[in-house]
C-alpha cells in the first residue's frame, strides 16, 4: 500500500500532463476519449453530421456525465497547497480527460457549424472553466448578511472611487478603430459577426462610441476641414495624374508577359489589403468623423440617411460645436429622399434647438454673480435669434418636406403644383417655381398633367398674379403657351388640351379671330394623313392633326363665332380623316337641323351608320329613324320603309327589338295594318329569346285589338311552340284565359293540361291554382280527378335531386312571404283537393299507428262547408 510520501505530487511531475488541448485531441490521438457506450453517438454524429441538435445533445449529455462522475470521485490526497492551487478544477485526471473529450466534440462541431454564435459562446465558457487558477471554495450563505453594509459602502465611496491597475481605464479610440474596421470587413464580406449582426449595425455601433466619446475619439472642426482638403487634393491628383498607355499585348507575334505592380500579401499568398491608419488600434491619431460617416455610411447605406446624419450632429453636439451641428442638420435635410429620413432629422433638429433655447433661458434666468451686464445683453440678443430660427424653421417644414418628395421624383408635377400653392401670393416665388418646374420636369417620365403647369402659368400672367392685382399679361400667357406647343408630350390629348386652353383664352378675352387663327394652326393638315395615332414613335405634334379631342372644340368654336359653312366643313374635315365617333354624327346632324338642312342632316347620318357597325350604329339609326319620321310622316312611306328595312338588315337580334316596334308603329301610324301585323311576325321570329316573350304579348294585344280574339289564337299557337318552358307556362295560362272568355272550356282546359308539363307544383304553385280555380268553376269531378292525377305524374316526374334543390331554393326564397292562416275550404271541390293529396299531413304512416283511428275521427267531425260535399280518397281508382 503506497504511503503518503510516495503519492506526492511536484509541479515538474505534473508537467507531463500539458498541454491537454493542443493539438486538438481526436480518438485517432487519444484512444480512450471514445468508450464502447460512446459508439450510439459517434453512429449519430457520422449519420447526421448536419444536424445542430445532435451535437448539442452530445456535448450536454457528455457535460452531464462529466460532473456526475466529479461529484462521485473522491478527493485527491494533494499535500502541497501550491499544486493544488495551480491545477484547480484540472487537479482530477477524469477532468483533464472530461476536458479532451470536450474540446474533441466541440472542435468537430464547429467544423459542421462555423458561424453559430451559440456554440461558440458554448466553447468559450467550458474552456474558460478549465482555466488553472486558484480553487474558491464558495460559502453557502456568507454574504447575504452583509448586502446593507456593502451597498451604503458603496454609496460612500462613490465619488473616492478608486483605480486598481488590473482595471484600466476605457480606451475608446481603440475601440472605435476596431469596430470600424469590423464594419468595413463585414461590408466587403470579409468578416461575420458571431452575433449575426449586420454590417450596418456594426457601423451603428461604431457610431455610438464616436458619440459617446466625441473628444478622445474624433477631430474637431478646424482638424476636420484640413483632413477634407487633404483628401480631396490627394483625390484631385490622382484623377488630374496621366493614366498609363495601353501597351500592346503582342510584339511581331510574340506573347509578351507583363508584370503587375508589387502587392503585399500574407503567408498563405493572399493580397493584403493597403495599410489604412483608422483601422489601426496602434495609432493614436484620431477619426475623421464626419468624413468616415459620409463615405463608409451615407454612400453604402442609403435607406439610413437620417439615423447617419443625426448620429454625425450628434457628435458635433457633444464637442460643443453647435453651428457646425446646425449645419449638418442642414446638409442632412437637403439632401434625404425619404420622408422618414426627414422626419428623424427634423425632429433632432427641433429637439436641439429646443434644448438650446431652454438652456439659454435657464441662464438667463439664473444668472452668474460675476456675470457682467454686458454679456446677459448679449445672451439675450442670441436667445432672440435663437428663437427666430427656431420659428423659421418650424415655418419652412412644409418647404422642406415639399423639396424632399421632389427629390425624390423631380417628374411628379403634383408636388410642384403643391409647390405654388405654398408660395401663396409671392408672385415672384411663383414665377420662380413655374420656371423650375418647366426647366427640371421630364415630359416623357412626368405624371399625370402635365400640361398644366404650362396652362396654370399662362394663366396666372393672365389673371395678373395670385392676387390679381396686376394688370393680364397676354404677351407673356402666350409666350409660355407657344412654348408649350412645342413640348413633346406622353399624350396627344395633353398637347391638344394646351391649343384649346390658348383659344379659349383668346375667346375669354374676345379676341375671336385670334381664337379661330389658333384653332387653325392647331388643326393644320400635313400631305399624309395616312399617320397612326397610336404610333408612340412619333412625336405629338406630328399626330395632333388626328386628335378629336381638338376637333371637337374646333367645330364648337366655329358653331359659336364661325357661319354655318365653316362649321361644316369643319365637320366634313373630322369625317374625312375617319377619326369622328358616333356623338359627333349626331351633334352634326342637330347642328344641320337647326340651321333647316334638314336633307343634309340625314345624309350625315347615313354617313354615319356606313362608318361605324352595331352597336355603335344602333344609336345613330334609332335617332335617324325617329327624326326622319318625325320631319315626313306619312309623305315618304316607301322611302321610310326602306330605311327600316336597311337598319334591320345587318341589326343583330339582340339590339332590333326598338326597331321593330319603331316600324310596327310607323305602319300602325301612316301604313297598313295588315302590314304592321307581319312586322311583328316578323320580329317575333328575329329577336333573342330574351326579347320573344314581350313581343308576343304585344303582337297578341294588337291583333286582338284589330281583328279580334279568334285571331290571336295561331299566334299563341305559334308562341308556345317557340319560347322556353317557363315562359311557355305562362302564355298558356293567358292563352286559356282567352279561351274561357270566348266560351271554349274544352279547349281551355287543354291547354292547361298542355302546359302543367312545364309546371313543378313546388315551384309553380300558382299555375296549379289557377287551374284548381278554373275546375271548381267549370269542371266536374272527373275533370277535377284527372287534374289532380296530372299533378301527381307531373310531381313525380319531377321528383329528382336537381328539381328537389330547384324547390328548395324557390320555396326558400318565398319564406320571407307573411304566410297566411288556413281556413277550412266552403267548396266542396277544395275540400276534395285537400282530402285527396292537397292536405300537409304525413307522407308515410308508419306501421304501428292505426289508420283506422284518425279516419273515425274525421268522420266524427260535422262538415264545416256544403253539405252535398264529396269525398275523394287517393286510394280510388282513377
Amino acid at each position: 500500500m503506497p504511503t503518503a510520501a510516495s503519492t506526492t505530487l511536484t509541479v515538474e511531475s505534473i508537467q507531463a500532463y500539458f498541454p491537454l488541448t493542443f493539438p486538438t485531441p481526436t480518438p485517432t490521438s487519444h484512444l480512450d476519449l471514445v468508450s464502447t457506450r460512446d459508439l450510439h453517438r459517434e453512429e449519430d454524429l457520422l449519420r447526421n453530421p448536419n444536424s445542430f441538435r445532435t451535437w448539442w445533445t452530445a456535448i450536454q449529455n457528455t457535460k452531464e456525465a462529466a460532473a456526475t462522475l466529479q461529484k462521485t470521485e473522491a478527493l485527491l490526497d494533494l499535500p502541497s497547497a501550491d499544486v493544488a492551487a495551480l491545477l484547480g478544477p484540472l487537479a482530477s485526471p477524469n477532468a483533464r480527460k472530461s476536458l479532451q473529450r470536450l474540446t474533441y466534440l466541440y472542435e468537430a462541431a464547429l467544423v459542421q457549424f462555423p458561424a453559430s454564435f451559440k456554440l461558440w459562446k458554448s466553447y468559450l465558457q467550458t474552456r474558460m472553466s478549465y482555466v488553472l487558477g486558484k480553487l474558491i471554495l464558495r460559502k453557502r450563505a456568507g454574504g447575504k448578511k452583509k448586502f446593507p453594509e456593502m451597498g451604503q459602502a458603496l454609496e460612500d465611496e462613490q465619488d473616492d472611487l478608486e483605480k486598481w491597475e488590473e482595471n484600466p481605464t476605457p480606451r475608446p479610440l481603440e475601440a472605435a478603430k476596431l469596430l470600424l474596421s469590423l464594419a468595413r470587413k463585414a461590408a466587403k464580406n470579409e468578416y461575420t459577426s458571431p452575433e449575426g449582426k449586420s454590417p450596418y449595425q456594426l457601423l451603428c455601433e461604431w457610431l455610438e462610441v464616436a458619440e459617446q466619446y466625441a473628444e478622445e475619439v474624433g477631430f474637431d472642426v478646424d482638424e476636420t476641414i484640413i483632413s477634407n482638403a487633404a483628401i480631396a487634393k490627394a483625390e484631385e491628383e490622382e484623377l488630374s495624374a496621366p493614366q498609363p498607355s495601353a501597351e500592346p499585348a503582342a510584339v511581331n507575334g510574340t506573347l509578351i508577359r507583363f508584370a503587375g505592380p508589387a502587392v503585399a500579401v500574407d503567408s498563405d499568398g493572399k493580397i493584403l489589403s493597403p495599410y489604412e491608419e483608422d483601422e489601426d488600434p496602434t495609432s493614436t491619431r484620431k477619426l475623421n468623423i464626419e468624413r468616415i460617416i459620409k463615405k463608409d455610411g451615407l454612400e453604402i447605406y442609403k435607406d439610413q440617411a437620417g439615423r447617419l446624419w443625426t448620429g454625425l450632429a450628434t457628435y458635433w453636439i457633444k464637442r460643443g460645436e453647435f453651428d457646425h451641428a446646425k449645419s449638418t442638420f442642414e446638409e442632412g435635410i437637403a439632401s434625404v429622399l425619404t420622408i422618414k429620413d426627414f422626419t428623424q432629422i427634423f425632429d433632432a433638429y427641433a429637439e436641439f434647438s429646443e434644448s438650446l433655447i431652454s438652456a439659454m433661458m435657464e441662464s438667463l434666468a439664473n444668472p452668474d454673480e460675476d456675470e457682467e451686464e454686458d454679456e446677459v445683453k448679449e445672451t439675450e440678443a442670441e436667445l432672440d435669434e435663437k428663437m427666430k430660427e427656431f420659428e423659421e424653421l418650424m415655418d419652412r417644414r412644409p418647404f422642406l418636406v415639399n423639396d424632399v418628395l421632389i427629390r425624390r421624383n423631380p417628374n411628379d408635377v403634383q408636388e410642384w403644383e403643391k409647390r405654388v400653392a405654398l408660395w401663396g401670393e409671392d408672385d415672384e416665388k411663383v414665377v420662380e417655381t413655374y420656371t423650375q418646374s418647366l426647366s427640371t420636369v421630364n415630359p416623357r417620365r412626368a405624371t399625370a398633367n402635365f400640361h398644366r403647369l404650362y396652362v396654370n402659368f399662362a394663366k396666372f400672367y393672365e389673371e395678373g398674379g395670385t392676387t390679381g392685382e396686376a394688370e393680364p399679361d397676354l404677351d407673356n400667357a402666350r409666350k409660355i403657351l407657344e412654348k408649350a406647343t412645342k413640348v413633346n408630350f406622353k399624350n396627344v390629348d395633353d398637347l391638344a388640351e394646351v391649343w384649346c386652353e390658348w383659344a379659349d383664352m383668346e375667346v375669354r378675352h374676345e379676341n375671336y379671330d385670334e381664337a379661330i387663327r389658333v384653332m387653325q394652326r392647331a388643326s393644320a393638315t400635313p400631305k399624309n394623313v395616312k399617320i397612326n395615332y397610336h404610333d408612340h414613335s412619333l412625336s405629338v405634334q406630328t399626330r395632333l392633326f388626328k386628335s378629336l379631342k381638338l376637333w371637337s372644340f374646333y367645330v364648337d368654336l366655329e358653331e359659336s363665332l364661325g357661319t354655318v359653312e365653316s362649321a361644316k366643313a369643319v365637320y366634313d374635315k373630322i369625317l374625312e380623316l375617319r377619326i369622328a365617333n358616333a356623338q359627333v354624327i349626331v351633334n352634326y346632324a342637330a347642328f344641320l337641323e337647326e340651321n333647316q338642312y334638314f336633307e343634309e342632316s340625314f345624309k350625315v347620318y347615313e354617313r354615319g351608320v356606313e362608318l361605324f357597325t352595331f352597336p355603335v350604329s344602333f344609336e345613330i339609326w334609332n335617332i335617324y329613324l325617329a327624326k326622319f319620321i318625325k320631319r315626313y310622316g306619312g309623305e315618304k312611306v316607301e322611302r321610310t320603309r326602306d330605311l327600316f328595312e336597311q337598319a334591320l338588315e345587318k341589326c343583330p337580334p339582340k339590339s332590333c327589338k326598338p326597331i321593330f316596334l319603331m316600324y310596327a308603329t310607323f305602319e300602325e301610324e301612316h301604313g297598313l295594318a295588315k302590314r304592321a301585323m307581319a312586322v311583328y311576325d316578323r320580329a317575333t321570329q328575329v329577336v333573342g329569346d330574351q326579347d320573344k316573350f314581350q313581343l308576343f304579348t304585344i303582337y297578341i294585344a294588337k291583333a286582338a285589338a284589330n281583328y279580334g280574339l279568334p285571331s290571336t289564337r295561331p299566334i299563341y299557337e305559334r308562341a308556345l311552340e317557340i319560347l322556353p318552358d317557363r315562359q311557355t307556362a305562362e302564355m298558356c295560362l293567358r292563352f286559356a284565359n282567352m279561351e274561357r272568355k270566348l266560351g271554349e272550356i274544352d279547349r281551355a282546359r287543354a291547354i292547361y293540361a298542355h302546359a302543367s308539363q312545364f309546371c313543378d307544383p313546388r315551384v309553380n304553385p300558382n299555375f296549379w291554382a289557377e287551374w284548381n280555380s278554373f275546375e271548381i268553376e267549370t269542371g266536374s269531378e272527373d275533370t277535377f280527378r284527372e287534374m289532380l292525377r296530372i299533378k301527381r305524374s307531373v310531381q313525380a316526374q319531377f321528383n329528382t335531386e336537381a328539381s328537389y334543390l330547384a324547390a328548395q331554393m324557390a320555396s326558400k326564397q318565398g319564406a320571407g312571404e307573411v304566410e297566411e292562416e288556413e281556413e277550412e275550404p266552403a267548396d266542396p271541390m277544395a275540400a276534395a283537393e285537400k282530402q285527396a293529396g292537397g292536405a300537409k299531413g304525413p307522407a308515410f304512416v308508419a306501421a304501428k299507428e292505426n289508420p283506422n283511428v284518425p279516419l273515425r275521427e274525421e268522420q266524427a267531425q260535422p262538415a264545416a262547408g256544403n253539405e252535398d260535399e264529396i269525398h275523394i280518397s287517393e286510394d280510388e281508382d282513377l
